[in-house]
């Protein structure tokens, strides 16, 4: 996000005493010489930038009318008005409406501002250039919690002369990686000082590219100035470490100066403090957040541990994450040893792969198993996030040495045989899919100058930030043998462009990636994940299959998991399917009409 001001040698009392002169003569204020071609300056301007509108308060003569327009914020929308000359002053007007932004202004000096010497390599910044563009950019909003904006809007202001709206797509795939807003004071109201503000830099948190997010704000930095333009300005949360860190390296300093946002669902943790929730993982406080949307009651019960209780209508269930007292012992039971699992499975008609329990002392039975199948997987007949998980061995040693892996979280293990493709999560809730999405292995591209062990640290902070410390690679044995598999070494320096998996599990937890399918899965893969859910009798699961192609009826199945993520699946409904299924009277009542309660 970000703001415009008046530059730091005139201050703001000779920017707003230049406007209220003017004002006061009944004139608009000229056109600077710097910007010829530009509209005479507004008063009282307003930008719409599709999530919400920008009020330059430095603008407005009363600041009673900024509180009024604030006031005016359309359903959905978040507007912020910036430069505020006296917040206090504003609040005052509308006190139980308004809150002051807890957020820091940042500005870079565009006179002093030097480009990088380095290349941004393996991917392209550019500007918004159709519908599709504008669809990616709302599911990277999305992802990030920001509100979305009307894809026609995108296409409409396409050529507008004071919003910039950037993407950064990866030049092999074609993936859209990042996206930033540019604001230009200039053409937005003819600003005196010319300057320009930063909104919106998002990127994606499955991004494997690094330094997305810094090429966006070089780039839109460097287009500003080329334009003339002083400053760029912008607004970070107090709390975003991983921001400020990039705006300090990028040589932005800190400024004094305020803006005010009104008081409504989209902001509501600004001015109401940290609930209970937010101490929750992110896996909890989805559900937990759905549930108080209806008015239902929520107590946590243990908030590290992910506990909750939810109550409604006199009736209350108990919860940790989305496993509920609805799922039965007898149910969590068969999930949690995967030998039971799969021969429920074979017996619903289900394909599953061959499998034998490990025994590290019959090794002719290990090497017979090998022979036939080629490769294998070694797994703890109990377990959970991937742990102990070792795929694609194809030597007894290998076998062995995962074995004793395994065995330090489960007294059993299993060996199973290694079935190629790949790996698909559907969630069924209330014996109905509700998403579906391929989870893809943690991999890490190459620069020509980090060694492999850099990358992966690297790529670990951006994914444990992007997940609230949920996903994390490990530098364990699993991921030193996948890169020795490849010829690499983790002191290697990998080659610009390279990419490189660095596990064969495609587990959150360690690293992996999620990346939804929920519209275009196969019928037959929906059929057999339902029916796994009934064979188990488990209202809300996670059906793990192993696919050549999420379109075709090729399958073969992993595993059942009693207590699936739901927050990674956003944005199909998951929180919504999980409380609908708890209380269908929470449902509202066009909801159930629709879908025939």
């Amino acid at each position: 996000m970000s703001m415009t001001t008046p530059p730091g040698k005139r201050g703001r009392d000779a920017y707003s005493h230049r406007f209220r002169r003017l004002r006061e003569q009944g004139l608009r204020p000229p056109v600077p010489q710097e910007t010829p071609g530009t509209e005479p300056a507004a008063i009282d301007a307003v930008l719409d930038c599709g999530w919400g509108r920008l009020i330059f308060a430095q603008t407005f003569a009363d600041p009673a009318k900024i509180a009024q327009c604030m006031r005016e914020e359309a359903p959905d929308q978040r507007d912020i008005a910036v430069y505020v000359r006296d917040p206090h002053v504003v609040i005052a007007a509308a006190p139980q409406e308004l809150f002051l932004d807890p957020s820091h202004t940042y500005r870079l000096d565009l006179s002093h501002y030097r480009p990088s010497r380095r290349t941004f390599k393996g991917f392209a910044v550019r500007r918004v250039a159709s519908r599709s563009d504008a669809d990616e950019v709302n599911r990277i909003y999305a992802t990030r919690n920001m509100v979305q904006v009307r894809p026609d809007f995108f296409w409409s202001s396409r050529d507008a002369r004071a919003l910039v709206h950037l993407v950064a797509e990866d030049e092999v795939t074609g993936a859209i990686l990042g996206t930033v807003t540019g604001v230009d004071h200039g053409r937005a109201f003819a600003d005196p000082e010319r300057g320009t503000s930063l909104w919106c830099l998002a990127v994606d948190a499955q991004a494997t590219r690094p330094s997305v997010g810094e090429a966006l704000v070089r780039h839109l930095a460097e287009m500003f100035q080329a334009r003339g333009a002083a400053f760029m300005d912008l607004s970070v949360l107090h709390d975003n470490e991983q921001a400020i860190s990039l705006y300090d390296k990028l040589g932005f300093v800190r400024v004094p100066f305020f803006s005010i946002k009104h008081k409504n669902p989209i902001n509501e943790r600004l001015f109401v403090g940290e609930p209970p929730e937010n101490k929750l993982n992110p896996y909890a406080r989805i559900l937990v957040d759905e549930a108080r949307r209806r008015g239902i009651g929520v107590e946590i019960t243990d908030a590290e541990g992910g506990f909750f209780r939810l109550t409604y209508g006199g009736r209350t269930i108990a919860c940790r994450e989305s496993l509920t007292e609805l799922t039965t012992a007898i149910a969590m039971s068969i999930c949690d040893d995967k030998a039971v699992t799969r021969r429920v499975a074979e017996r619903a008609g289900i394909t599953v792969p061959e499998q034998m329990e490990a025994d590290i002392d019959d090794v002719p039975a290990l090497e017979a198993f090998l022979a036939k199948h080629g490769q294998v997987v070694v797994k703890p007949a109990r377990g959970e996030q991937g742990r102990g998980v070792a795929v694609g061995l194809d030597s007894i040693g290998a076998i062995e040495t995962a074995i004793e892996s395994a065995a330090k979280i489960s007294d059993r293990v299993i060996i199973e045989q290694c079935v190629t493709g790949e790996d698909l999560r559907l969630i069924v809730i209330n014996y109905k899919l509700v998403a579906a999405a391929i989870r893809r292995p943690a991999r890490v591209i190459g620069d020509g100058r980090s060694t492999i062990r850099q990358l992966i640290e690297r790529q670990s902070r951006r994914r444990a930030a992007s997940t609230g410390g949920e996903s994390r690679i490990p530098l364990d044995t699993e991921t030193k043998r996948c890169i020795m598999t490849s010829g690499h070494a983790l002191e290697d320096v990998l080659e610009s462009g390279l990419e490189l998996a660095v596990r064969r599990t495609a587990n959150l937890h360690t690293g992996g990636t999620i990346h939804d399918v929920t519209d275009h899965v196969h019928p037959t893969l929906v059929e057999a994940a339902v029916r796994i859910a009934r064979a188990i009798d488990i209202p809300v699961t996670g059906i793990d299959l192993m696919v050549p192609d999420y379109k075709g009826p090729g399958y073969a199945f992993i595993e059942a998991n009693e207590r699936p993520g739901l927050a990674n699946h956003e944005p199909q409904p998951t929180a919504e399917r999980f409380v609908d299924l708890l209380f269908p009277q929470s449902i509202p009542a066009s909801a159930r009409r629709a879908a025939g309660f």
